[in-house]
Protein backbone atom coordinates (compact mmCIF):
# COMPACT_ATOMS: atom_id res chain seq x y z
CA UNK A 1 0.00 0.00 0.00
CA UNK A 2 1.31 3.34 -1.19
CA UNK A 3 1.79 6.38 0.85
CA UNK A 4 -0.96 7.84 -0.50
CA UNK A 5 -3.15 5.01 0.00
CA UNK A 6 -2.16 4.54 4.11
CA UNK A 7 -3.26 8.67 4.16
CA UNK A 8 -6.29 8.32 2.72
CA UNK A 9 -7.47 5.09 4.80
CA UNK A 10 -5.94 6.60 8.04
CA UNK A 11 -8.16 9.81 6.88
CA UNK A 12 -11.09 7.66 6.08
CA UNK A 13 -10.94 6.04 9.39
CA UNK A 14 -11.03 9.26 11.25
CA UNK A 15 -13.90 10.78 9.47
CA UNK A 16 -15.85 7.87 9.86
CA UNK A 17 -15.25 7.80 13.81
CA UNK A 18 -15.88 11.66 13.71
CA UNK A 19 -19.28 11.17 12.64
CA UNK A 20 -20.20 8.05 14.31
CA UNK A 21 -19.11 10.01 17.90
CA UNK A 22 -21.75 12.46 17.75
CA UNK A 23 -24.32 9.51 17.89
CA UNK A 24 -23.16 8.18 21.47
CA UNK A 25 -25.65 10.22 24.11
CA UNK A 26 -22.57 10.88 26.25
CA UNK A 27 -21.48 14.72 27.94
CA UNK A 28 -17.88 13.43 27.48
CA UNK A 29 -15.83 16.48 26.28
CA UNK A 30 -14.40 14.47 23.73
CA UNK A 31 -17.63 12.95 22.07
CA UNK A 32 -19.31 16.33 22.19
CA UNK A 33 -16.04 18.20 20.39
CA UNK A 34 -17.73 16.69 17.27
CA UNK A 35 -21.40 17.83 17.23
CA UNK A 36 -19.28 21.15 16.31
CA UNK A 37 -17.29 20.78 12.70
CA UNK A 38 -20.21 19.08 10.46
CA UNK A 39 -19.72 21.26 7.82
CA UNK A 40 -15.80 20.83 8.33
CA UNK A 41 -16.42 17.19 8.65
CA UNK A 42 -18.54 16.82 5.41
CA UNK A 43 -16.28 19.08 3.21
CA UNK A 44 -13.45 16.72 4.19
CA UNK A 45 -15.39 13.44 3.88
CA UNK A 46 -16.60 14.35 0.05
CA UNK A 47 -12.85 15.00 -0.52
CA UNK A 48 -11.53 11.85 0.97
CA UNK A 49 -14.10 9.65 -0.85
CA UNK A 50 -13.75 10.66 -4.10
CA UNK A 51 -9.48 10.46 -3.69
CA UNK A 52 -10.14 7.26 -1.55
CA UNK A 53 -12.15 5.48 -4.40
CA UNK A 54 -9.85 6.82 -6.95
CA UNK A 55 -6.61 4.71 -5.57
CA UNK A 56 -8.78 2.22 -4.48
CA UNK A 57 -10.94 1.56 -7.45
CA UNK A 58 -9.27 2.48 -10.39
CA UNK A 59 -5.78 2.72 -9.24
CA UNK A 60 -5.50 -0.14 -6.62
CA UNK A 61 -7.05 -3.74 -6.06
CA UNK A 62 -8.86 -2.95 -3.08
CA UNK A 63 -9.48 -6.19 -0.47
CA UNK A 64 -12.54 -6.87 1.31
CA UNK A 65 -11.88 -4.97 4.36
CA UNK A 66 -11.08 -1.19 1.90
CA UNK A 67 -14.56 -1.90 0.01
CA UNK A 68 -15.98 -1.91 4.35
CA UNK A 69 -14.14 1.24 4.78
CA UNK A 70 -15.06 2.88 1.13
CA UNK A 71 -18.80 2.04 1.76
CA UNK A 72 -18.74 3.00 5.65
CA UNK A 73 -16.97 6.40 4.32
CA UNK A 74 -19.89 6.89 1.82
CA UNK A 75 -22.71 6.48 4.80
CA UNK A 76 -20.87 8.89 6.59
CA UNK A 77 -20.42 11.62 3.56
CA UNK A 78 -23.77 11.24 3.20
CA UNK A 79 -25.05 11.23 6.61
CA UNK A 80 -23.51 14.83 7.10
CA UNK A 81 -24.82 16.25 4.09
CA UNK A 82 -27.98 14.96 4.88
CA UNK A 83 -27.80 16.99 8.21
CA UNK A 84 -26.37 20.10 6.74
CA UNK A 85 -29.54 20.18 4.55
CA UNK A 86 -31.95 21.88 6.85
CA UNK A 87 -29.39 24.04 6.88
CA UNK A 88 -29.70 25.25 3.41
CA UNK A 89 -31.92 26.77 0.84
CA UNK A 90 -32.88 23.26 -0.02
CA UNK A 91 -34.88 22.83 2.80
CA UNK A 92 -38.49 24.45 4.07
CA UNK A 93 -38.43 27.33 6.23
CA UNK A 94 -39.36 26.63 9.73
CA UNK A 95 -40.41 30.50 10.42
CA UNK A 96 -42.59 31.89 7.39
CA UNK A 97 -41.62 35.40 6.30
CA UNK A 98 -43.12 38.62 7.04
CA UNK A 99 -45.62 39.55 4.09
CA UNK A 100 -44.10 43.50 3.48
CA UNK A 101 -47.88 44.29 2.25
CA UNK A 102 -49.16 43.64 5.79
CA UNK A 103 -46.33 44.82 7.31
CA UNK A 104 -46.82 46.57 11.11
CA UNK A 105 -43.80 48.05 12.12
CA UNK A 106 -45.61 48.29 16.20
CA UNK A 107 -45.35 45.06 16.59
CA UNK A 108 -41.69 44.46 15.30
CA UNK A 109 -39.00 43.22 17.71
CA UNK A 110 -35.46 43.82 16.26
CA UNK A 111 -32.64 42.27 18.06
CA UNK A 112 -29.28 41.02 18.30
CA UNK A 113 -26.64 39.05 20.21
CA UNK A 114 -23.49 39.72 20.41
CA UNK A 115 -20.90 37.88 22.32
CA UNK A 116 -18.20 40.68 22.55
CA UNK A 117 -15.43 38.46 23.84
CA UNK A 118 -14.50 40.07 27.64
CA UNK A 119 -11.15 40.61 27.01
CA UNK A 120 -11.87 42.54 24.12
CA UNK A 121 -11.49 46.50 24.29
CA UNK A 122 -12.37 47.51 20.82
CA UNK A 123 -15.26 49.14 22.38
CA UNK A 124 -15.49 51.99 19.62
CA UNK A 125 -16.51 49.34 17.09
CA UNK A 126 -19.01 47.54 18.79
CA UNK A 127 -20.86 50.33 19.81
CA UNK A 128 -21.14 51.71 15.79
CA UNK A 129 -21.80 47.86 14.91
CA UNK A 130 -24.96 48.54 17.21
CA UNK A 131 -25.71 51.87 16.28
CA UNK A 132 -25.98 50.63 12.91
CA UNK A 133 -27.96 47.94 13.34
CA UNK A 134 -30.44 50.04 14.99
CA UNK A 135 -31.91 46.92 17.13
CA UNK A 136 -34.92 47.58 19.74
CA UNK A 137 -32.94 45.23 21.88
CA UNK A 138 -29.36 44.26 22.62
CA UNK A 139 -28.23 41.49 24.42
CA UNK A 140 -24.36 41.40 24.96
CA UNK A 141 -22.51 38.08 27.17
CA UNK A 142 -18.70 38.32 28.40
CA UNK A 143 -19.46 41.98 29.23
CA UNK A 144 -17.25 42.53 32.33
CA UNK A 145 -17.66 46.23 34.33
CA UNK A 146 -15.56 47.42 31.48
CA UNK A 147 -18.18 46.65 29.24
CA UNK A 148 -21.07 47.53 31.13
CA UNK A 149 -19.20 51.27 31.34
CA UNK A 150 -18.61 50.98 27.54
CA UNK A 151 -22.56 49.77 27.08
CA UNK A 152 -23.88 52.81 28.80
CA UNK A 153 -22.48 55.36 25.81
CA UNK A 154 -25.68 53.69 24.33
CA UNK A 155 -28.05 54.71 27.54
CA UNK A 156 -29.83 57.98 25.64
CA UNK A 157 -31.16 55.39 23.04
CA UNK A 158 -31.48 52.68 25.02
CA UNK A 159 -32.91 53.60 28.47
CA UNK A 160 -34.05 50.59 30.00
CA UNK A 161 -31.43 47.75 30.64
CA UNK A 162 -30.26 45.37 32.88
CA UNK A 163 -26.11 44.85 33.72
CA UNK A 164 -25.02 41.56 35.36
CA UNK A 165 -21.16 42.29 34.71
CA UNK A 166 -18.57 39.44 36.15
CA UNK A 167 -15.01 39.06 35.48
CA UNK A 168 -14.96 35.57 34.40
CA UNK A 169 -16.51 35.60 31.16
CA UNK A 170 -20.32 34.91 32.14
CA UNK A 171 -21.39 38.65 32.59
CA UNK A 172 -24.54 39.55 30.41
CA UNK A 173 -26.34 43.30 29.63
CA UNK A 174 -29.38 43.81 28.25
CA UNK A 175 -30.28 47.54 26.86
CA UNK A 176 -33.25 47.81 25.70
CA UNK A 177 -35.48 50.93 23.68
CA UNK A 178 -38.49 49.16 24.77
CA UNK A 179 -39.64 48.86 28.48
CA UNK A 180 -38.81 45.78 29.97
CA UNK A 181 -40.43 44.33 33.36
CA UNK A 182 -40.88 41.56 35.36
CA UNK A 183 -36.55 41.14 35.08
CA UNK A 184 -34.95 38.53 36.87
CA UNK A 185 -31.63 36.97 36.58
CA UNK A 186 -31.49 33.58 37.40
CA UNK A 187 -28.85 30.87 38.12
CA UNK A 188 -30.63 27.80 36.54
CA UNK A 189 -27.61 24.84 36.98
CA UNK A 190 -24.56 27.43 38.75
CA UNK A 191 -24.36 30.45 40.96
CA UNK A 192 -21.42 31.68 38.88
CA UNK A 193 -23.59 31.32 35.45
CA UNK A 194 -26.59 33.84 35.36
CA UNK A 195 -29.57 33.40 32.84
CA UNK A 196 -31.55 36.48 32.46
CA UNK A 197 -35.39 36.87 31.87
CA UNK A 198 -37.80 39.78 31.02
CA UNK A 199 -40.57 40.74 29.38
CA UNK A 200 -40.37 43.15 26.68
CA UNK A 201 -43.35 45.91 25.62
CA UNK A 202 -43.19 46.55 21.78
CA UNK A 203 -44.56 49.24 20.89
CA UNK A 204 -47.83 47.91 20.31
CA UNK A 205 -48.41 47.74 23.85
CA UNK A 206 -48.25 43.54 23.31
CA UNK A 207 -45.66 41.85 25.43
CA UNK A 208 -42.76 39.45 24.35
CA UNK A 209 -40.83 37.34 27.27
CA UNK A 210 -37.15 37.30 26.57
CA UNK A 211 -35.13 34.89 27.89
CA UNK A 212 -30.86 35.49 27.66
CA UNK A 213 -28.65 32.71 28.36
CA UNK A 214 -24.73 31.47 27.72
CA UNK A 215 -24.03 28.19 29.40
CA UNK A 216 -21.05 26.87 30.33
CA UNK A 217 -19.66 25.00 27.46
CA UNK A 218 -17.68 21.48 26.90
CA UNK A 219 -14.10 22.38 26.58
CA UNK A 220 -11.32 20.02 24.97
CA UNK A 221 -8.58 22.03 26.43
CA UNK A 222 -9.56 21.75 30.50
CA UNK A 223 -11.63 18.41 29.67
CA UNK A 224 -14.93 19.79 30.31
CA UNK A 225 -17.84 17.98 29.75
CA UNK A 226 -21.30 19.36 28.55
CA UNK A 227 -23.80 18.15 31.68
CA UNK A 228 -24.32 21.54 32.93
CA UNK A 229 -24.38 23.39 29.35
CA UNK A 230 -27.44 20.52 28.38
CA UNK A 231 -28.72 21.07 31.81
CA UNK A 232 -29.09 24.99 31.47
CA UNK A 233 -30.55 24.17 28.25
CA UNK A 234 -33.30 22.03 29.69
CA UNK A 235 -34.11 23.90 32.51
CA UNK A 236 -34.86 27.13 30.05
CA UNK A 237 -36.80 24.94 27.58
CA UNK A 238 -38.92 23.74 29.76
CA UNK A 239 -39.20 27.28 31.66
CA UNK A 240 -40.56 28.30 28.05
CA UNK A 241 -42.37 25.65 27.07
CA UNK A 242 -44.83 27.47 30.18
CA UNK A 243 -45.11 30.49 28.55
CA UNK A 244 -48.43 30.35 25.94
CA UNK A 245 -47.75 33.88 24.39
CA UNK A 246 -45.08 35.27 22.20
CA UNK A 247 -41.37 34.19 23.42
CA UNK A 248 -38.11 34.90 22.01
CA UNK A 249 -34.74 33.20 23.30
CA UNK A 250 -31.12 34.03 22.35
CA UNK A 251 -27.68 34.20 23.39
CA UNK A 252 -24.34 32.32 22.87
CA UNK A 253 -25.23 28.86 23.57
CA UNK A 254 -22.03 27.49 23.37
CA UNK A 255 -23.48 24.60 21.43
CA UNK A 256 -24.14 24.29 17.58
CA UNK A 257 -27.67 24.67 15.69
CA UNK A 258 -27.69 21.02 14.28
CA UNK A 259 -26.40 19.34 17.88
CA UNK A 260 -29.00 16.30 19.50
CA UNK A 261 -28.91 18.78 22.50
CA UNK A 262 -30.22 22.16 20.35
CA UNK A 263 -32.77 19.95 18.84
CA UNK A 264 -34.12 18.63 22.77
CA UNK A 265 -34.21 22.12 23.60
CA UNK A 266 -36.48 23.26 20.37
CA UNK A 267 -38.42 20.29 21.19
CA UNK A 268 -38.94 20.87 24.78
CA UNK A 269 -39.40 24.81 24.36
CA UNK A 270 -41.72 24.25 21.26
CA UNK A 271 -39.44 27.12 19.95
CA UNK A 272 -39.02 27.46 16.24
CA UNK A 273 -35.60 28.30 14.51
CA UNK A 274 -35.58 30.70 11.82
CA UNK A 275 -31.73 29.71 10.30
CA UNK A 276 -34.00 26.38 8.87
CA UNK A 277 -33.85 26.58 5.30
CA UNK A 278 -32.10 29.40 5.34
CA UNK A 279 -28.32 28.81 6.17
CA UNK A 280 -26.36 28.08 9.00
CA UNK A 281 -25.45 32.21 9.77
CA UNK A 282 -22.29 30.82 11.44
CA UNK A 283 -21.24 33.51 14.17
CA UNK A 284 -18.00 31.95 15.71
CA UNK A 285 -14.74 31.76 15.07
CA UNK A 286 -14.63 35.68 13.79
CA UNK A 287 -10.99 35.27 12.62
CA UNK A 288 -11.02 31.90 11.25
CA UNK A 289 -13.08 31.80 7.92
CA UNK A 290 -12.48 27.93 7.41
CA UNK A 291 -13.68 26.84 10.81
CA UNK A 292 -16.80 28.76 11.85
CA UNK A 293 -19.71 27.43 13.72
CA UNK A 294 -23.67 28.55 14.30
CA UNK A 295 -23.11 28.88 18.42
CA UNK A 296 -24.94 32.76 18.62
CA UNK A 297 -28.92 31.76 18.57
CA UNK A 298 -32.36 33.34 18.55
CA UNK A 299 -35.31 30.74 18.47
CA UNK A 300 -38.59 31.88 18.73
CA UNK A 301 -42.67 30.68 19.36
CA UNK A 302 -44.58 30.50 16.32
CA UNK A 303 -46.14 33.80 17.27
CA UNK A 304 -43.88 35.70 15.04
CA UNK A 305 -43.26 35.81 11.64
CA UNK A 306 -39.16 36.92 9.69
CA UNK A 307 -38.56 39.99 8.96
CA UNK A 308 -34.58 40.06 8.70
CA UNK A 309 -31.73 37.30 9.63
CA UNK A 310 -28.36 38.47 8.80
CA UNK A 311 -24.82 37.92 10.38
CA UNK A 312 -23.11 41.72 11.36
CA UNK A 313 -19.70 43.10 10.95
CA UNK A 314 -16.51 41.72 13.02
CA UNK A 315 -16.80 43.88 16.35
CA UNK A 316 -13.30 42.61 17.67
CA UNK A 317 -14.48 39.51 19.26
CA UNK A 318 -14.18 35.96 18.17
CA UNK A 319 -17.98 36.19 17.20
CA UNK A 320 -19.19 38.20 14.74
CA UNK A 321 -23.20 39.39 16.24
CA UNK A 322 -26.50 38.09 14.84
CA UNK A 323 -29.54 40.47 13.98
CA UNK A 324 -32.86 38.91 13.77
CA UNK A 325 -36.26 41.21 13.20
CA UNK A 326 -39.28 39.25 13.94
CA UNK A 327 -43.11 40.40 13.10
CA UNK A 328 -45.50 39.55 15.84
CA UNK A 329 -48.24 37.98 14.07
CA UNK A 330 -50.85 35.34 15.30
CA UNK A 331 -52.16 35.04 11.76
CA UNK A 332 -48.82 32.78 11.00
CA UNK A 333 -49.13 30.39 14.19
CA UNK A 334 -51.31 27.83 12.66
CA UNK A 335 -49.27 27.63 9.45
CA UNK A 336 -46.34 27.42 11.65
CA UNK A 337 -45.22 23.63 12.65
CA UNK A 338 -43.62 24.10 15.89
CA UNK A 339 -41.65 21.10 17.93
CA UNK A 340 -43.05 19.26 20.67
CA UNK A 341 -42.03 17.06 22.97
CA UNK A 342 -42.13 13.03 23.08
CA UNK A 343 -42.30 11.58 26.12
CA UNK A 344 -38.67 10.24 25.63
CA UNK A 345 -37.22 13.60 25.18
CA UNK A 346 -39.00 14.89 28.24
CA UNK A 347 -37.62 11.57 30.16
CA UNK A 348 -33.93 12.44 28.11
CA UNK A 349 -33.82 15.93 29.55
CA UNK A 350 -34.81 14.61 33.18
CA UNK A 351 -31.70 12.66 32.93
CA UNK A 352 -29.51 15.20 31.75
CA UNK A 353 -30.63 17.51 34.47
CA UNK A 354 -30.13 14.71 37.20
CA UNK A 355 -26.41 14.32 35.45
CA UNK A 356 -25.77 17.61 36.04
CA UNK A 357 -27.08 17.44 40.06
CA UNK A 358 -24.59 14.33 40.17
CA UNK A 359 -21.51 15.98 38.92
CA UNK A 360 -21.77 19.05 41.23
CA UNK A 361 -22.67 16.63 44.06
CA UNK A 362 -19.99 14.70 44.09
CA UNK A 363 -18.05 17.76 43.53
CA UNK A 364 -15.50 19.02 46.13
CA UNK A 365 -15.76 22.57 47.32
CA UNK A 366 -11.70 22.62 46.15
CA UNK A 367 -12.36 21.31 42.45
CA UNK A 368 -15.38 22.91 41.85
CA UNK A 369 -13.34 26.29 42.64
CA UNK A 370 -10.29 24.98 40.71
CA UNK A 371 -13.35 24.48 37.57
CA UNK A 372 -14.34 27.77 37.75
CA UNK A 373 -10.84 29.30 37.74
CA UNK A 374 -9.89 27.31 34.66
CA UNK A 375 -12.90 28.13 32.79
CA UNK A 376 -12.22 31.83 33.03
Amino acid sequence: MTAIRITLTVLAVALVLATVLPLVRSSEWWVRMFDFPRMQIAAAAVVVLVLYAAFDLWLGEPNTWEWGLLVALAVATAYQVVRMVPYTPLHSVQTIGADPVLADSSRRFRFVVSNVLMENRDGDRWLDVMREADPDVIAAVETDAWWAETARALADDYPHYVEVPQDDTYGMLVYSKLPLSETEVRHLVEPEVPSLFTSVELRSGESVSLVVLHPRPPRPDIQQDSELRDAELVLAGRDVAQHDGPVVVGGDLNDVAWSHTTSLFQELSGLLDPRVGRGTFSTFHADHWWLRYPLDHVFHSEHFALRELRRLGNVGSDHFPILIELELNPAVQPLQEAPEAEQEDVEEGRHMVEEAERMKAEETPEDHRERVREDQ
